[in-house]
């Protein structure tokens, strides 16, 4: 599978009725508050694709728990040891993520939201040509149906954002969702501060 990279030039801005929304690929889809939808309330999702077939994402700030999962051929690039609920469909799932850095030609290694590539956790990474330095593993995934995520974006149900590398492989996966909100400029910073219950606000 050819490796993820961000096609957007422009964030979206939700709610404008009639926009022709460009694919959300290569980049996060957070949470709009409030989501009465407590699969994706205060997410954020890395999105793997999207086309007119429809979408699909791993919810990156899920943890839910200690791995107890025996990949042994992958176990030194999982660190720490933590399974994440990359979304509601297919939950029996596992897809693997791995950071692939590139090497520029004065050898500097870049680590970049393009060097993220899914992972066959089936294949030994010894044999790979050019292995991941991190796995990231998830249950599940997050998917709309044809239209089903553009019809979301234009009712501003989700912000749509650059990505990190940093993001997909935090180690602070509770606070993401403020932090990517609290880096960005003007009024959507704002929201960081949101409470969870928005009739505090």
């Amino acid at each position: 599978m050819e490796p993820l990279a961000p096609t957007w030039e422009h964030d979206h801005v939700p709610g404008r009725s009639g926009f022709s929304l460009p694919s959300t690929r290569g980049r996060l889809l957070v949470a709009a508050p409030p989501l009465s939808d407590p699969n994706f309330d205060r997410t954020v999702i890395f999105m793997l694709d999207h086309n007119e077939g429809g979408a699909l994402g791993l919810v990156i700030n899920r943890p839910s728990g200690e791995m107890d999962i025996e990949i042994d051929a992958w176990a030194h690039l999982i660190q720490p040891r933590i399974l994440y609920r990359g979304g509601p469909v297919e939950p029996q799932a596992l897809i693997g993520l791995g950071l692939v850095p590139n090497i520029t030609p004065d050898g500097q290694i870049v680590e970049s939201v393009e060097c993220i590539e899914p992972v066959d956790l089936d294949e030994d990474p010894s044999l790979m040509a050019t292995a991941p330095s991190k796995v990231r593993v998830f249950n599940g995934y997050a998917g709309w149906g044809p239209q089903q995520l553009d019809g979301e974006l234009d009712m501003g149900a989700w912000i749509v954002l650059p990505a990190l590398a940093s993001d997909v492989f935090t180690d602070e996966p509770d606070g993401l969702w403020r932090a990517v909100l609290a880096r960005q400029r003007g009024e959507v910073a704002w929201l960081a501060d949101c409470p969870a219950d928005a009739s505090l606000n």
